[in-house]
């Protein structure tokens, strides 16, 4: 993986470390949840330091990175966002609470992909020589992380793509088994994507 392939990966490390540094003054569910997004923040910027070739790959560090991420996912984050808890610094949006299942449905497929990646650890990353994944899961022209059925064949492009984070509900099913098969990249840039497709509906971006 590399800035130029995965920028999605990229600037939500960025957002997620910028969120880190905005709780002065949070008290009670508000600097609980950001202390959570803090903790997610050092998680995934870890392991997309790892993906991008900065560091060396380090498959007990990305499992354990996944752990944390879903740890923080699901009903652990949903619980920690009360209907009306805007109170600064938060940077939630109260549209949290309007689409609420959406939102919902955001948490939850954290926790599925952030459990994919755990399990996919041992493969490495496709990109950077990493693990085992060259050819584990790659046909010959599957080299299309997030596209159609070069990489994955029907079935896994209808679990990647249409409706997976671009817009609408997140109604798409997960296929644990197939996650746990594919490069630790790819499931990374889900997991990414995902975060991503969150913080832009629900998270008041700084200007």
């Amino acid at each position: 993986m590399n800035k130029q392939r995965f920028p999605i990966a990229v600037s939500i490390v960025a957002a997620l470390s910028a969120a880190a540094y905005a709780h002065t003054g949070a008290t009670g569910i508000v600097k609980e949840r950001m202390d959570a997004m803090s903790v997610m923040s050092k998680a995934v910027n870890s392991i997309a330091q790892m993906m991008q070739g900065e560091t060396p790959y380090d498959t007990d560090a990305v499992r354990q990175g996944a752990v944390l991420i879903k740890e923080h996912s699901g009903d652990a984050m949903t619980s920690q966002f009360p209907e009306g808890s805007l109170q600064k610094p938060s940077v939630a949006k109260p549209e949290i609470w309007s689409n609420w299942d959406e939102f919902v449905s955001l948490a939850d497929r954290l926790g599925v992909l952030a459990d994919g990646l755990e399990a996919a650890a041992d493969n490495g990353p496709m990109m950077g020589g990493g693990g085992n994944a060259e050819g584990h899961m790659m046909g010959e022209g599957g080299s299309d992380i997030m596209g159609g059925g070069s990489m994955m064949g029907d079935r896994g492009s209808a679990m990647m793509g249409g409706d997976m984070m671009m817009g609408g509900r997140q109604t798409m099913m997960l296929d644990p088994d197939m996650l746990a098969q594919m490069p630790a990249d790819g499931v990374f840039n889900m997991l990414a994507q995902t975060c991503s497709s969150c913080h832009t509906k629900f998270r008041i971006e700084k200007q």
